[in-house]
């Protein structure tokens, strides 16, 4: 079995399954902005744009997870892992009305992980196999 390289927590779980029942299939992008363009942030699924600069890394609870090529250079060798806490953050994601953010928790993969990566996508080839 690969590793995957993100994952979501039960509470992100629960607040996912909560947006979804509001909007409809839902995605996340992670880009990589200062500020809170660096928190994950969840739209319906569509409303945001993906394209070549973009790499598709997995599904969190039925959910597509995108990030920026830049910041996925960084993060490439980290399992995500996305969660909520209480809190506004001061971006467009869906669940801000909730009174609530996402946010993301890594850690490195071991090495016998890393042996054994779940395949990543870029934005095109996501969007040829869609």
């Amino acid at each position: 079995m690969s590793t995957f390289r993100v994952l979501a927590t039960q509470a992100a779980e629960a607040t996912i399954d909560l947006l979804r029942e509001e909007h409809g299939p839902l995605m996340f992008h992670q880009s990589g902005g200062c500020c809170d363009g660096s928190s994950p942030m969840c739209f319906e699924k569509g409303e945001f744009r993906i394209g070549g600069s973009d790499v598709w890394l997995g599904q969190i609870h039925g959910c597509d997870f995108f990030m920026s090529s830049s910041q996925f250079e960084y993060w490439q060798h980290t399992q995500l892992t996305i969660d909520v806490t209480k809190g506004r953050g001061a971006s467009f994601s869906l669940e801000i009305p909730l009174g609530v953010r996402f946010l993301i928790r890594s850690r490195l993969f071991t090495a016998e992980e890393a042996q054994d990566m779940a395949p990543v996508l870029n934005g095109e080839e996501y969007l040829e196999q869609v």
